[in-house]
Formats: C-alpha cells, structure tokens, sequence
C-alpha cells in the first residue's frame, strides 16, 4: 500500500527522532532529566534508555494512531472535507514533540536552552493551527470540539467548532504573548484554554437547546396544517 506525502512525513519524523536518540545516548547521564516544572527547573528525571527513547517511542505511537484514526471512524467519510489541515494538524505535532526532544537532549548534554522561553511558542502555533483546523473540520468522533450536543446536530457542530476555532486561535497568540511576562508564562497557556473549552462547551448545549426549540415549534406548525 503507497504512503501519502503526509505519512511519509510522519515516518520521517518518527525515524530522524531516534537516529538522535542513538547519536546522543552515549552522551546522556544514568538520570536523564525528563521534566521541568512552570518556573523552568528540572523536577523529573527517568533512566537513561527511557529517558533518551521514552519521546521517540510515543511519537511513534502517536503517528501510527493519528494515520489509524480517519480509517476507523464511524464518520470517516467526513475526514475527505478537512483532511488537509487534519495531515497538516498531524505534521505539526509531530515537529511539536520532535522540537521538544532535541531540546531535551541538547540539555541533557549541556546546551540548557530554558523550556519555559520555547515551549509557549510552541504550544502557541499548536493552538492556533488546532482553530485553523476546528473552523474546517465536520464531525467525527476523534478531532474537532465534540461535545453530546455538536455530536449531535452538524448545525450545532459547525456553529461551535468555527466560534472554538477562533477562540483557540486567540488563545494561540496569547500563549506566544506570555513570553512577555516572565514567571507567569503557564497563566498565560492555561487559563485561555480552560476558558475558551468552558465557553464553547456552554455554548454548544445552549445552539443544540435553540435548534430543538425551533424544530419543535416547525412541528406544531406542521401539525396544524
């Protein structure tokens, strides 16, 4: 079976990520640091072998499910209106997570770049290419923001992923902005998110309320007639 351009990519990534595994693991300690807390210190560590191939492995396991999961969808006819920013939504998590190991093992052998200066720039981009996709995205059950009412109704879904796909943008930018205000950095991630995935949830159940009142009154109209 032929690989589209998009999964080559994915296995590119996959490969290139554990060829530096072997090139740095003779360089890596017994305690690899793994894990840096919101003020930029080191607050985990994992063996050596985990802690050189614990992200290759997941980035693995991660493409080979996000390759697996337009073909297992009950709604996976609906993958074909937005499966250029889905590839593209994949791509750039995998360079997400690959940006993030190459700077774990540049600081596990001595280049100690700050993740608190880099990874909100990443997570930014992540955030607002995930509301590029939701603006495109019809239902299914694995992407998109699916609560019981956008699952529900394809008016529903449309009306709360493009609103949640704008949100998510902002919260993209505000993600990149806090890099401005050392030390509340994760404030500036977190609290956008948690409120905007609050805020479309509501949303979601008031349209769905709004659709089955207007189709009720539809029916009573009808039944007159």
């Amino acid at each position: 079976m032929m690989l589209s351009k998009s999964e080559v990519a994915v296995l590119g990534i996959v490969v290139l990520s554990f060829l530096l595994g072997l090139y740095a693991y003779p360089q890596m300690s017994d305690k690899v640091a793994s894990h840096w807390n919101a003020a930029g210190e080191v607050d985990g560590y994992m063996p050596k072998f985990w802690g050189t191939f614990f992200v290759p492995i997941l980035i693995a396991v991660l493409g080979a499910c996000f390759m697996l999961l337009p073909k297992i969808d009950p709604l996976r006819g609906n993958y074909a209106k937005f499966r250029p920013q889905y590839n593209g939504f994949v791509l750039l998590l995998m360079l997400f997570m690959l940006a993030i190991y190459v700077q774990t093992l540049l600081w596990n052998t001595g280049t100690k770049i700050g993740m608190v200066a880099t990874m909100p720039i990443g997570i930014g981009l992540l955030f607002f290419y995930v509301g590029m996709m939701c603006e495109k995205a019809e239902r299914n059950w694995f992407v998109g923001i699916r609560t019981p009412w956008s699952m529900s109704s394809d008016a529903v879904w449309k009306k709360t992923n493009v609103l949640g796909g704008k949100l998510f943008k902002l919260c993209g930018v505000l993600a990149i902005v806090g890099i401005l205000f050392k030390g509340y950095e994760i404030w500036f991630v977190l609290v956008p998110v948690l409120l905007a995935a609050a805020y479309t949830f509501i949303y979601s159940y008031l349209e769905y309320q709004k659709e089955q009142g207007k189709n009720k009154e539809k029916g009573k109209k009808t039944g007159r007639r």
